[in-house]
């Protein structure tokens, strides 16, 4: 049984919440690495403590339903468990799956930081497909209300993160972005005279290999620079910057690393698809407690790399990722806490959840 009491210890340097709050978040936070999924029922089963499951399941009812959550703590707390410096990547995308007819839809803002992608803020959408204009506005202000828009290196997102009045926010507020466009959106021309698709301007090159056009191009009224590659399978890679930069495609490819994550809190990792939690403001508040514990198990990855390096493959990857190497390695302290060896190792984890 994990010793709640020293996660608790550090979880109080950093969460300003009242001791019966920070009690559950040490106790859901262990449960859920252990059960390696958010299925309340299997969580409220090995919660610690003398009170029976259902009083458990309660108390984590109550939590989601009633807690007034403070999301702002949770994003400053990633920044500080990781110390990430500025300016910040940032990676917005989203993610969805049904449960029943219901549709669950959550869209993400991520910063990207030593090769992976950590949850910021988060907005569940209650409907089917794309998030628009406001609600894409809505995330990056809450961002900037947090950390200003002047920590932002840049703003990356894929094809479905386009629109007119998008483009003009994101020049409007002067906020760098790379992000992916549509291989078929009419573009001007060299000359400006005329609007020709996308993929044209890449079509003669060689396959696999980038090219920045020389000068800017307007797409969906705004002035970007433009730089892409047609793929060996056919397919065009396009992204417009608001910054002319050779490295555009790669600084697009940091896109990637949010659906990494996406990964690790679904089938990778917490078993998000396996909630059956359908209101907004509850499934939000999950997430927060997902967040915390995806830090926790980067961090033991990090931890343990250290001194157990993770083993690279023949094809120059690594077998695991730090993610995994962390999650693995606190289920294996936290379901084995019998000899004192392992108490004192679940010590050092909690360790890793202070800032100071």
């Amino acid at each position: 049984m994990a010793d709640i009491r020293s996660l608790e210890r550090t979880l109080a340097e950093n969460v300003t919440w009242n001791k019966a709050r920070r009690n559950f978040l040490a106790k859901f936070v262990v449960a859920l690495v252990q059960v390696k999924t958010v299925s309340l029922v299997q969580i409220s089963a090995v919660m610690s403590g003398r009170a029976k499951q259902d009083s458990h399941y309660k108390r984590c009812q109550r939590f989601l339903r009633f807690f007034d959550l403070p999301f702002a703590e949770i994003a400053r707390l990633v920044i500080k468990l990781l110390g990430i410096p500025k300016p910040f990547i940032i990676s917005i995308d989203r993610t969805d799956w049904y449960l029943g007819d219901t549709p669950l839809n959550i869209f993400m803002l991520s910063v990207v930081y030593n090769g992976g992608a950590f949850p910021l803020l988060w907005i569940v959408l209650e409907k089917k497909g794309c998030s628009d204009t406001r609600e894409r506005i809505e995330l990056l202000e809450k961002y900037a209300q947090l950390f200003g828009k002047d920590s932002i290196d840049f703003v990356t997102a894929d094809r479905e993160f386009i629109g007119r009045d998008w483009f003009a926010y994101l020049r409007r507020e002067r906020l760098p972005f790379r992000i992916r466009i549509k291989e078929n959106l009419k573009v001007t021309n060299a000359r400006g005279t005329k609007l020709v698709s996308a993929k044209n301007l890449f079509r003669t090159e060689k396959a696999g290999v980038g090219r920045l056009l020389v000068g800017q191009r307007r797409v969906l009224g705004e002035a970007v620079s433009l730089m892409g590659l047609r793929t060996c399978e056919g397919e065009y890679v396009i992204v417009a910057s608001s910054d002319e930069t050779q490295e555009i495609l790669s600084d697009y490819r940091q896109h990637w690393k949010i659906e990494t994550l996406f990964g690790c809190l679904k089938t990778r990792g917490f078993c998000l698809e396996e909630t059956h939690i359908t209101e907004k403001q509850r499934l939000e508040k999950l997430l927060a407690l997902l967040t915390v514990a995806f830090c926790w198990a980067y961090l033991a990855g990090e931890w343990l790399a250290r001194t157990n390096p993770i083993r690279i493959k023949k094809h120059g990857r690594l077998a695991k990722s730090i993610f995994r190497h962390g999650f693995d390695y606190l289920r294996r302290i936290l379901c084995n806490q019998d000899c004192v060896r392992k108490r004192s190792d679940f010590i050092r984890l909690c360790n890793l959840l202070s800032c100071t």
